[in-house]
């Protein structure tokens, strides 16, 4: 066998100048027998995050940052600007007169909305006013811009696939010259086309795969959750889920990016299951308790989790709670390898 160990190791030693490696050396790191998820469970606490952002305020202007954030790093992955395997994310702050001057990227995103009194995004000449839960995304390619004409502070989530378009190398961006693009259609135009129950004859997006709405109101998707909730049971592992939808084909909002909203009413003990999807989440109202293979942890109005994925997960609720996902769900789905277990003795396949 010594012998053998040798020959073995002489043959990988010649082998390695020409940049070849044995594949049954490394066959269980390649396909493993299941996901070994490397995200770190995580809880960023809105109390604790907003007095640092609002420092931040003081500290530079929107313009002098271009986009004033602080990032939610995963601790598994140091100075990537990752929130778990695939996305970034990251809480912005706009102060009453700022804009955040306008750029383009090939990296999609999503801004969920936490606190806007007169905060408005532009994107590719129209502007969205921004309320709280309101999510308003930004396609990749599209010109956009951030204000804020109101009072006191604008915050909101960011959500960029960013990792994911630079796993391919093929990440591109563009700033414009101006701190705002001009408007050229009317407030509402895109929900007015695509978003109003009716579609146009010929139904097409201006953002290719993304949806072509850009805005979609907290307002209604809430009021909608809550009357779903008043005639059909609840999920027994999600409560009331619905989730933010492209007009033109039903499937998720942006190709990369899933995003949906979560309704557990006050009581509400769900059961675990687990998926393959890196996943965010943002509450938005209420509180939830949530167990990640049997670790218990506590979130409040407006915290934000890291939730690795192929953890078994149960989710509860003391009081009526709505809480805002985010997952690459979308991508994996696309790729024909996202997988859900409902129940320990479900399969998988």
């Amino acid at each position: 066998m010594t012998t053998d160990n040798a020959r073995r190791q002489d043959f990988y030693d010649r082998i390695e100048p020409g940049s070849l490696v044995p594949l049954w050396e490394r066959m269980k790191g390649l396909v493993p027998p299941e996901p070994t998820n490397k995200t770190h469970a995580h809880v960023w606490r809105y109390d604790e995050v907003k007095p640092l952002l609002l420092e931040a305020g003081d500290l530079l202007t929107a313009a002098e940052a271009e986009r004033r954030v602080l990032i939610f790093e995963n601790p598994a992955f140091p100075e990537t600007s990752r929130i778990n395997s695939t996305l970034y994310a990251g809480m912005q702050l706009i102060l009453p007169g700022e804009t955040a001057p306008a750029h383009r990227h090939a990296a999609g995103a999503m801004r969920f909305i936490l606190e806007s009194d007169g905060g408005y995004t532009t994107v590719n000449g129209e502007r969205a006013e921004m309320a709280r839960g309101d999510l308003v995304i930004t396609p990749g390619g599209a010109w956009h811009d951030h204000g804020h004409g109101g009072k006191g502070p604008c915050i909101w989530i960011d959500v960029l696939d960013a990792p994911l378009v630079n796993i391919f190398e093929c990440s591109f961006s563009e700033e414009l010259g101006d701190a705002a693009q001009k408007i050229t259609r009317e407030t509402g135009h895109a929900r007015a086309e695509f978003g109003s129950g009716m579609l146009p004859m010929q139904p097409y997006s201006p953002f290719g795969k993304t949806s072509p709405i850009f805005a979609y109101s907290y307002e209604r998707a809430r009021a909608a959750l809550v009357t779903l909730a008043k005639s059909s049971p609840a999920d027994p592992h999600d409560g009331y889920a619905l989730r933010y939808a492209n007009p033109l084909d039903g499937g998720w909002i942006m190709p990369t990016i899933s995003s949906w909203l979560t309704y557990l009413p006050a009581g509400f003990t769900g059961l675990p299951s687990r998926a393959t999807e890196n996943m965010g989440i943002v509450v938005a109202q209420g509180h939830l308790t949530l167990d990640l293979d049997g670790t218990r942890y506590e979130l409040g109005l407006n915290d934000v989790m890291a939730v690795p994925g192929w953890t078994w997960r149960t989710m509860s609720a003391s009081e009526d709670t709505i809480l805002f996902h985010f997952s690459d769900r979308s991508a994996q789905e696309k790729l024909g390898i996202w997988r859900r277990q409902r129940g320990r003795a479900d399969p998988i396949w």
